[in-house]
């Protein structure tokens, strides 16, 4: 089959590799119907991150059950089925607390030990704690599954800052970042009920769907002067601060602009050569800060519910849509900002 392989900073390629196989009872196979390239993977396409040579990429996909293991109970032949980015037992400790991302057996798609969702096919471990069936009612609208595809991680991931950051009905939300996260982050504030969403970012197209989705307020400066805007326009800063970047500077902006008493959700991968951030602003004023890699798999059945209902739609973040062969033409696109996210059709 195909699949699509790293090589070096720039550098990926798609490459015949061996059909996955049933390794243990509890895997399944699936045949990949659709996947992305996420914001996440422009960090070792970009060299600012570790990876090797020959590892696989990709952790944001749906298909279709091929095949499943002796021990599998909730899949059969035939399912079309979504995973959230991490795989889960469903059993553990941290899965019955709801952060499957911390299951004791599970792990990440894609890297050095686990088959990538950018192929043709994958090996699913865990795939009882890990894969949610779709509905048969829908499983051959095209618009509704590209609806539902942001849902492996970029919807789950916004809706994850929301929760931490406890936006609520009739709340002031502040969103930092104009990427598939954020914009979803704001989808997700306006689900929640919030009354103002201010999205902080600066590509102009984006914005543009951010305000289509909810956002009521832009501030595109940075710094400085984008924490000064935000403090003036809500007199005093947000309740709710969703950073939606990772970077060290989007730190320090939510932390500026998070009103006392209030909340900030961190979901932005971490990255860059180290973080600090302003503890004495927190302490002082008794912000909150929670978040971290969102559990998508407790979020998938309810927003998989209002996608099917036509509550929530998250397809506008994917504006770019490629073959499997041209996969590394949607990370050169969405590296020179060109795609907000790409969506792949094996």
């Amino acid at each position: 089959m195909k699949a699509t392989v790293y090589y070096a900073p720039g550098d990926v390629r798609v490459e015949n590799v061996p059909d996955p196989t049933i390794q243990q009872p509890t895997d399944a196979i699936v045949r990949i119907t659709h996947a992305c390239v996420c914001g996440s993977d422009l960090w070792f396409y970009r060299g600012e991150e570790e990876w090797q040579p020959g590892w696989r990429t990709g952790h944001e996909w749906m298909g279709i059950v091929e095949e499943v293991g002796s021990d599998v109970r909730t899949l059969k032949k035939g399912d079309r089925v979504l995973a959230p980015f991490a795989f889960s037992d469903g059993s553990c400790e941290f899965c019955h607390k709801g952060i499957q991302t911390s299951c004791v057996h599970g792990g990440f798609w894609e890297g050095s030990t686990n088959d990538g969702g950018q192929a043709q096919a994958i090996r699913s471990p865990l795939a009882d704690g890990t894969l949610v069936v779709i509905p048969k009612a829908v499983e051959n609208d095209d618009d509704l599954l590209t609806a539902i595809l942001p849902l492996t991680d970029v919807m789950s991931t916004g809706h994850h800052a929301a929760i931490s950051a406890g936006v609520r009905t009739g709340s002031t939300v502040a969103v930092i970042g104009d990427g598939a996260v954020g914009l979803c982050g704001v989808l997700a504030a306006k689900r929640l009920g919030a009354e103002r969403i201010i999205i902080l970012g600066r590509h102009e197209s984006r914005l543009e769907i951010a305000r289509r989705v909810g956002a009521t307020d832009v501030v595109s400066s940075r710094g400085e002067e984008a924490i000064a805007a935000v403090q003036e326009m809500t007199q005093g800063g947000a309740e709710s601060v969703l950073e939606c970047v990772g970077s060290e500077s989007a730190m320090a902006t939510a932390i500026g602009i998070a009103r006392p008493g209030g909340a900030i959700g961190y979901v932005g991968v971490p990255h860059g050569s180290g973080h600090s951030f302003n503890l004495g602003r927190l302490f002082m004023n008794n912000i909150t800060l929670r978040g971290g890699a969102a559990p998508a798999r407790t979020y998938i059945p309810e927003l998989l519910t209002d996608t099917v209902a036509g509550k929530l739609d998250a397809s506008a973040v994917l504006d770019l849509t490629v073959d499997l062969d041209s996969v590394p033409r949607g990370y050169a696109a969405m590296d020179s900002r060109e795609a907000i996210k790409v969506m792949v059709r094996p």
